[in-house]
């Protein structure tokens, strides 16, 4: 059936359509223009789903089988228990749309290796992997369930592998149908969310500044201790100024690592429905109709 295709039968296909030189000439692309993005959630926070609407857009399969066929589950157990257990991937190809100002060069070609992995506890490792071969990932987030205990460890394995990162509220369909929310209260739901997961962000930035004070001052101790400085070592508590201890926190780090739609690294969307928006693309939309 079709949810058992792999991407060797596309490449066989293409290979024989088209021939060797032809279908390797397809696939190159220059280094600076490959990606390697996986994408990280909890369990059943819409993946695999997301991963099929990607894989829709090079017309691998048909945005109608989208969400339904889970492509990226190639394995038989993967299919029976519809359950990510192994970390997959797949070369798509994609292209920035035209800017509508005339006289604009024709964006270049990305080559991006998508990589979808498991969002149950039970396979973290493959979620390790998968974060280790990444140049950013697309963390997913249930808008419903909201911050779930897997959706800290994938963002702890994004900051711990430094991977930049960009969020996707999932299944904002279901405040409308589910929950029958007004535009208020789905606004209210989605900026506690967004809140939740920059709380988690900062909360591993405060954590790794922290060990690294402290290891700073391990390491002066020793020092003074070696020296044979040992009284400055025994210094009663009441004696250390804490408000100038030095703690420097990284802001650029913390920027970075902030969840905004203003900075255009927060999306919102229904993978299920085969839709997504950012703000930039939002405004877009809006600006047409006025």
């Amino acid at each position: 059936g079709g949810g058992q295709w792999c991407l060797a039968c596309v490449k066989r296909s293409l290979l024989t359509e088209v021939g060797v030189p032809q279908a390797l000439a397809a696939m190159a692309c220059a280094p600076e223009h490959m990606r390697n993005i996986c994408i990280l959630a909890h369990v059943d926070h819409g993946k695999t789903t997301c991963a099929d609407n990607l894989v829709a857009t090079n017309g691998i399969i048909s945005r109608q089988s989208a969400g339904k066929i889970r492509y990226m589950d190639s394995r038989i157990d993967e299919q029976e228990r519809q359950i990510t257990m192994k970390s997959s991937s797949i070369a798509l190809q994609w292209r920035e749309p035209l800017s509508s100002m005339a006289g604009c060069e024709a964006n270049p070609t990305y080559m991006v290796n998508l990589i979808d992995s498991p969002g149950h506890v039970d396979f973290t490792s493959e979620v390790s992997t998968a974060a280790r071969l990444a140049d950013g990932a697309l963390v997913v987030v249930d808008v419903v369930e909201g911050v779930a205990a897997q959706t800290r460890t994938v963002l702890r394995q994004a900051w711990r592998d430094r991977v930049k990162t960009c969020l996707l509220l999932n299944k904002v369909d279901r405040l409308i149908v589910e929950l029958e929310l007004t535009p208020l209260e789905a606004y209210q739901k989605l900026v506690k969310i967004l809140e939740q997961v920059n709380a988690v962000n900062q909360q591993l930035i405060s954590e790794d500044v922290m060990a690294k004070d402290a290891e700073a001052v391990d390491k002066e101790a020793a020092a003074a201790a070696a020296a044979g400085a040992a009284s400055a070592a025994e210094a009663p508590a009441e004696d250390i100024d804490l408000a100038a201890g030095g703690l420097q926190f990284d802001m650029a780090a913390e920027e970075a690592y902030t969840y905004s739609p203003e900075r255009g690294n927060v999306a919102f969307g229904s993978a299920s429905h085969g839709w997504a928006f950012g703000l930039g693309t939002f405004a877009r939309l809006v600006a047409g109709k006025m």
